[in-house]
Protein backbone atom coordinates (compact mmCIF):
# COMPACT_ATOMS: atom_id res chain seq x y z
CA UNK A 1 0.00 0.00 0.00
CA UNK A 2 1.33 3.43 -0.94
CA UNK A 3 1.39 6.13 1.72
CA UNK A 4 -1.05 8.97 1.28
CA UNK A 5 0.36 12.45 0.77
CA UNK A 6 -0.72 13.66 4.20
CA UNK A 7 0.48 10.73 6.28
CA UNK A 8 3.20 11.59 8.76
CA UNK A 9 6.19 9.44 9.62
CA UNK A 10 4.61 8.84 13.02
CA UNK A 11 1.41 7.54 11.44
CA UNK A 12 3.36 5.37 9.02
CA UNK A 13 5.48 3.95 11.86
CA UNK A 14 2.35 3.15 13.87
CA UNK A 15 0.95 1.12 10.97
CA UNK A 16 4.27 -0.47 9.97
CA UNK A 17 4.46 1.24 6.58
CA UNK A 18 7.54 3.43 6.78
CA UNK A 19 9.09 4.03 3.34
CA UNK A 20 12.72 3.42 2.44
CA UNK A 21 13.46 7.15 2.47
CA UNK A 22 12.15 9.12 5.43
CA UNK A 23 12.14 12.89 6.03
CA UNK A 24 10.93 14.74 9.09
CA UNK A 25 7.50 16.40 8.85
CA UNK A 26 5.66 18.87 11.05
CA UNK A 27 3.06 16.43 12.50
CA UNK A 28 5.79 13.97 13.48
CA UNK A 29 7.87 16.74 15.03
CA UNK A 30 4.80 17.95 16.97
CA UNK A 31 4.30 14.39 18.27
CA UNK A 32 7.97 14.25 19.31
CA UNK A 33 7.65 17.54 21.19
CA UNK A 34 4.54 16.23 22.97
CA UNK A 35 6.52 13.25 24.27
CA UNK A 36 9.54 14.99 25.72
CA UNK A 37 11.54 12.92 28.22
CA UNK A 38 10.77 13.63 31.83
CA UNK A 39 12.27 16.74 33.34
CA UNK A 40 15.91 16.43 34.29
CA UNK A 41 18.65 18.67 35.55
CA UNK A 42 19.67 21.51 33.30
CA UNK A 43 22.99 21.06 31.50
CA UNK A 44 26.02 22.50 33.26
CA UNK A 45 27.58 25.69 32.03
CA UNK A 46 30.16 24.80 29.40
CA UNK A 47 33.28 26.83 28.73
CA UNK A 48 32.93 25.99 25.05
CA UNK A 49 29.77 24.25 23.81
CA UNK A 50 30.45 21.51 21.27
CA UNK A 51 30.73 22.48 17.62
CA UNK A 52 29.28 20.31 14.86
CA UNK A 53 31.35 18.66 12.18
CA UNK A 54 29.07 18.74 9.15
CA UNK A 55 29.03 15.76 6.85
CA UNK A 56 29.66 16.75 3.24
CA UNK A 57 26.89 16.04 0.75
CA UNK A 58 29.48 14.27 -1.44
CA UNK A 59 30.06 11.72 1.35
CA UNK A 60 26.59 10.20 0.96
CA UNK A 61 26.16 7.06 -1.12
CA UNK A 62 22.62 8.21 -1.95
CA UNK A 63 22.32 12.03 -2.19
CA UNK A 64 18.66 12.00 -1.16
CA UNK A 65 19.68 10.36 2.12
CA UNK A 66 21.39 13.61 3.14
CA UNK A 67 18.03 15.29 3.82
CA UNK A 68 16.50 12.32 5.60
CA UNK A 69 16.44 11.15 9.20
CA UNK A 70 19.95 9.64 8.91
CA UNK A 71 21.37 12.59 7.00
CA UNK A 72 23.20 15.85 7.56
CA UNK A 73 21.29 16.96 10.67
CA UNK A 74 21.68 13.56 12.31
CA UNK A 75 25.42 13.40 11.66
CA UNK A 76 26.03 16.92 12.95
CA UNK A 77 23.99 16.35 16.13
CA UNK A 78 25.71 13.04 16.89
CA UNK A 79 29.03 14.85 16.49
CA UNK A 80 28.07 17.44 19.11
CA UNK A 81 26.74 14.83 21.53
CA UNK A 82 29.88 12.75 21.02
CA UNK A 83 32.07 15.72 21.91
CA UNK A 84 30.13 16.21 25.15
CA UNK A 85 30.63 12.55 26.02
CA UNK A 86 34.32 12.72 25.08
CA UNK A 87 34.82 15.56 27.55
CA UNK A 88 32.92 13.68 30.25
CA UNK A 89 35.10 10.62 29.80
CA UNK A 90 38.40 12.48 29.54
CA UNK A 91 39.20 11.58 25.96
CA UNK A 92 42.24 13.37 24.56
CA UNK A 93 42.39 15.70 21.59
CA UNK A 94 43.19 13.09 18.97
CA UNK A 95 40.65 10.62 20.40
CA UNK A 96 38.00 13.31 20.31
CA UNK A 97 38.90 14.17 16.71
CA UNK A 98 38.58 10.49 15.77
CA UNK A 99 35.22 10.32 17.54
CA UNK A 100 33.92 13.44 15.80
CA UNK A 101 34.91 12.04 12.41
CA UNK A 102 33.25 8.70 13.17
CA UNK A 103 30.07 10.53 14.22
CA UNK A 104 30.00 12.60 11.05
CA UNK A 105 30.42 9.67 8.64
CA UNK A 106 28.81 6.73 10.44
CA UNK A 107 25.58 6.78 8.38
CA UNK A 108 26.82 8.35 5.15
CA UNK A 109 26.85 5.14 3.11
CA UNK A 110 23.27 4.19 3.87
CA UNK A 111 21.04 3.43 0.90
CA UNK A 112 17.77 3.66 2.85
CA UNK A 113 16.34 4.72 6.22
CA UNK A 114 15.33 1.25 7.30
CA UNK A 115 17.70 -1.01 9.25
CA UNK A 116 19.97 -1.27 6.17
CA UNK A 117 22.20 -4.07 7.50
CA UNK A 118 25.87 -3.57 6.72
CA UNK A 119 25.78 0.19 6.33
CA UNK A 120 28.36 0.55 9.09
CA UNK A 121 30.73 -1.77 7.27
CA UNK A 122 30.26 0.09 3.99
CA UNK A 123 30.97 3.43 5.69
CA UNK A 124 34.06 1.98 7.39
CA UNK A 125 35.49 0.72 4.10
CA UNK A 126 34.72 4.03 2.43
CA UNK A 127 36.42 5.90 5.27
CA UNK A 128 39.61 3.87 4.83
CA UNK A 129 39.62 4.57 1.09
CA UNK A 130 39.13 8.30 1.63
CA UNK A 131 40.97 8.84 4.90
CA UNK A 132 43.29 11.57 3.61
CA UNK A 133 40.40 13.83 2.61
CA UNK A 134 38.42 13.00 5.74
CA UNK A 135 41.23 13.63 8.21
CA UNK A 136 41.43 17.13 6.76
CA UNK A 137 37.90 17.69 8.08
CA UNK A 138 39.22 17.28 11.63
CA UNK A 139 42.42 19.21 11.13
CA UNK A 140 44.58 16.37 9.86
CA UNK A 141 45.55 15.24 13.38
CA UNK A 142 44.82 11.49 13.11
CA UNK A 143 47.52 8.85 12.85
CA UNK A 144 47.17 5.68 10.77
CA UNK A 145 46.31 3.74 13.94
CA UNK A 146 43.63 6.26 14.88
CA UNK A 147 42.13 6.06 11.41
CA UNK A 148 41.92 2.28 11.76
CA UNK A 149 40.23 2.67 15.16
CA UNK A 150 37.81 5.22 13.71
CA UNK A 151 36.95 2.82 10.91
CA UNK A 152 36.36 0.04 13.44
CA UNK A 153 34.00 2.25 15.45
CA UNK A 154 32.01 3.08 12.31
CA UNK A 155 31.93 -0.59 11.27
CA UNK A 156 30.53 -1.73 14.62
CA UNK A 157 28.20 1.17 15.43
CA UNK A 158 25.13 -0.56 13.95
CA UNK A 159 25.76 -3.97 15.53
CA UNK A 160 24.40 -4.71 19.01
CA UNK A 161 27.02 -5.82 21.52
CA UNK A 162 25.52 -9.31 22.05
CA UNK A 163 25.62 -9.88 18.27
CA UNK A 164 29.37 -9.30 17.91
CA UNK A 165 31.17 -12.15 16.18
CA UNK A 166 34.48 -13.39 17.58
CA UNK A 167 36.34 -11.20 15.07
CA UNK A 168 34.19 -8.17 15.88
CA UNK A 169 34.75 -8.70 19.59
CA UNK A 170 38.52 -8.70 19.04
CA UNK A 171 38.23 -5.49 17.01
CA UNK A 172 36.04 -3.95 19.71
CA UNK A 173 38.58 -4.66 22.43
CA UNK A 174 41.19 -2.66 20.50
CA UNK A 175 39.02 0.50 20.49
CA UNK A 176 36.49 0.03 23.28
CA UNK A 177 36.06 3.60 24.47
CA UNK A 178 35.77 5.04 20.97
CA UNK A 179 33.13 2.49 20.04
CA UNK A 180 31.20 2.79 23.31
CA UNK A 181 31.00 6.58 23.10
CA UNK A 182 30.01 6.58 19.40
CA UNK A 183 27.23 4.10 20.13
CA UNK A 184 26.01 6.25 23.02
CA UNK A 185 26.04 9.47 20.98
CA UNK A 186 24.18 7.80 18.12
CA UNK A 187 21.66 6.38 20.58
CA UNK A 188 20.98 9.79 22.13
CA UNK A 189 19.88 11.20 18.77
CA UNK A 190 17.15 8.58 18.46
CA UNK A 191 14.60 11.10 19.78
CA UNK A 192 14.16 12.02 16.10
CA UNK A 193 12.60 8.64 15.29
CA UNK A 194 8.81 8.46 14.84
CA UNK A 195 8.02 5.84 17.50
CA UNK A 196 8.99 5.77 21.16
CA UNK A 197 9.93 2.08 20.91
CA UNK A 198 13.03 3.27 19.00
CA UNK A 199 13.99 6.05 21.41
CA UNK A 200 17.15 5.87 23.57
CA UNK A 201 17.48 2.73 25.69
CA UNK A 202 20.36 3.30 28.10
CA UNK A 203 20.42 -0.38 29.11
CA UNK A 204 21.94 -1.17 25.72
CA UNK A 205 24.94 1.13 26.30
CA UNK A 206 28.25 0.51 28.04
CA UNK A 207 28.88 4.08 29.16
CA UNK A 208 26.79 6.04 31.62
CA UNK A 209 24.85 9.00 30.31
CA UNK A 210 23.74 11.76 32.70
CA UNK A 211 20.08 12.76 32.56
CA UNK A 212 20.91 16.30 31.49
CA UNK A 213 22.46 14.93 28.31
CA UNK A 214 19.12 13.39 27.34
CA UNK A 215 17.58 16.82 27.71
CA UNK A 216 20.30 18.31 25.50
CA UNK A 217 19.91 15.61 22.84
CA UNK A 218 16.13 16.05 22.74
CA UNK A 219 16.50 19.83 22.50
CA UNK A 220 18.96 19.58 19.63
CA UNK A 221 16.57 17.35 17.69
CA UNK A 222 13.55 19.59 18.16
CA UNK A 223 15.30 22.91 17.56
CA UNK A 224 17.24 21.82 14.48
CA UNK A 225 14.40 19.91 12.84
CA UNK A 226 11.93 22.74 13.42
CA UNK A 227 14.32 25.32 11.96
CA UNK A 228 15.01 23.11 8.93
CA UNK A 229 11.30 22.57 8.31
CA UNK A 230 10.87 26.36 8.47
CA UNK A 231 13.34 26.79 5.61
CA UNK A 232 16.77 26.98 7.25
CA UNK A 233 19.63 25.12 5.60
CA UNK A 234 21.02 22.16 7.56
CA UNK A 235 23.98 24.28 8.72
CA UNK A 236 21.71 27.17 9.73
CA UNK A 237 19.38 24.76 11.54
CA UNK A 238 22.21 23.18 13.52
CA UNK A 239 23.71 26.53 14.52
CA UNK A 240 20.25 27.71 15.60
CA UNK A 241 19.86 24.57 17.73
CA UNK A 242 23.32 25.05 19.25
CA UNK A 243 22.44 28.62 20.25
CA UNK A 244 19.06 27.58 21.62
CA UNK A 245 20.21 24.59 23.65
CA UNK A 246 23.51 25.95 24.97
CA UNK A 247 22.43 29.60 25.22
CA UNK A 248 25.36 30.90 23.14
Amino acid sequence: MRAGPTESLHELARSGRLPEHQKMDLPTLAWIEDHAPRDSAAPPLLAEPPAPLFPDLAWFAEPRQADGIHGLLHGARVCMIAELLAERYGMGESQTAALRLAAAVHDCRRVNDRADPGHGGRAASWLLRNHEELTGAVGGVLTAAEIRATSTAVRLHDIDYPAFSAEQLRAYRAAEQLIDVLKAADCLDRYRLPSRRWWPDMSRLRVGVPEWMCRVAFGLVVASERAHLAGASPAEAIHHARRSVFDV
